[in-house]
């Protein structure tokens, strides 16, 4: 009996911003409109990757991907939360809190692996150009994407499944605006030393690893950038690599700010911050690549025209030809020096 009494959670409470219901209406257009971004923003690049045969390289592949996990990401979240927003009495059943906590855990763990595989693919194709069709082949592509999509799914089951099988002593409150993991783990009454040093690890592995490998590919890049000779070429390679780079740095700079920054009085100011992490970041990603990316914009401005698809081709085989003319003569003046 008392077993049952400790583990029978029917439904929990959303706590939220508890009694600023006026502040939740500013926040419910803010998020309604970010979401909107960045749902239309992510869209509109998986949609032009798949028509437009210039982006169908594995570049975009990968940003395809990214596309679509922060998509997924957010909506399993934000849809309830602007709802609740709106509702005095805000509960979500153990279901969908369940199923909320694992969605939001699986594709932040798998973000993290994609923008190192993605950081791989500009190593590769700026430090090894020769070898990149090699190296990046289309079931190696496919393989980098189902290992960071497959790892972070594995990894938020495990945290899931050692979170649910703690008691919780029918505490259903959680002080957040969605079922974030560290937010349930506190309402626990047992023992979570486990859980810590699970997801202490699993941090490390999956957070911190990503980043170590991200920076060590950007240390290699920089140094082949600055032996090209040509400032035009210099330029160039940059150019390829800068859109994800400044990707990674907001992703990695939220993530720093909100854990590593200095304890605010206000526990109201720490739910929000944690928020706009959630909301806002994803939704700047479409934004980067379109402002910083000459071929996204160039598919953009060709779809809106109306530009025949096979002169589009024909176009992309050009532009892959110079791009090998290019390294060619690359390589050859190496070894003449």
């Amino acid at each position: 009996m008392e077993k049952a009494n400790q583990t029978a959670v029917a439904e929990y409470v959303l706590l939220g911003l508890q009694g600023r219901h006026n502040l939740e209406l500013v926040l419910f257009v803010l998020c309604l409109g970010i979401y909107s971004v960045n749902v239309l923003g992510n869209s509109l690049l998986i949609g032009l990757n798949m028509l437009d045969p210039r982006l169908h390289n594995p570049m975009y592949f990968f940003l395809s991907n990214l596309s679509l996990m922060d998509i997924c990401g957010t909506s399993s979240f934000v849809p309830l939360m602007l709802v609740n927003f709106l509702e005095a009495q805000r509960t979500i059943s153990f279901p969908g809190c369940a199923l909320q906590m694992y969605l939001t855990l699986a594709l932040g763990s798998a973000e993290c692996l994609l923008l190192a595989v993605m950081a791989y693919d500009r190593y590769v194709a700026i430090c090894q150009p020769l070898r990149y069709p090699e190296l990046m082949s289309g079931q190696m592509c496919m393989q980098l994407a189902v290992l960071s999509w497959g790892t972070g799914f594995a990894n938020s089951l495990l945290q899931c499944i050692l979170a649910w099988r703690l008691p919780f002593c029918s505490h259903n409150v959680i002080n957040h605006f969605f079922c974030e993991i560290l937010a349930v783990l506190k309402l626990a009454c047992g023992d979570i030393s486990l859980n810590a040093l699970v997801l202490m690890v699993a941090t490390v592995i999956l957070t911190l690893a990503p980043l170590l490998l991200i920076c060590l590919s950007y240390i290699f890049i920089l140094v082949a950038i600055l032996r090209v000779p040509s400032a035009a070429g210099r330029r160039k390679a940059f150019s390829t690599c800068s859109a994800h780079l400044t990707v990674v740095v907001v992703f990695y700079g939220s993530i720093s700010f909100m854990y590593f920054k200095p304890k605010v009085k206000d526990p109201d100011l720490d739910k929000i911050i944690a928020l706009f992490y959630g909301v806002v970041t994803p939704s700047l990603n479409p934004i980067i690549y379109s402002l910083r990316n000459t071929e996204v914009k160039a598919a953009a401005m060709a779809l809106l025209g109306g530009v025949d698809p096979r002169a589009m081709r024909d176009l992309a085989s050009l532009s892959l030809n110079h791009l090998a003319l290019t390294d060619c003569y690359r390589l050859i003046s190496r070894r003449k020096l």
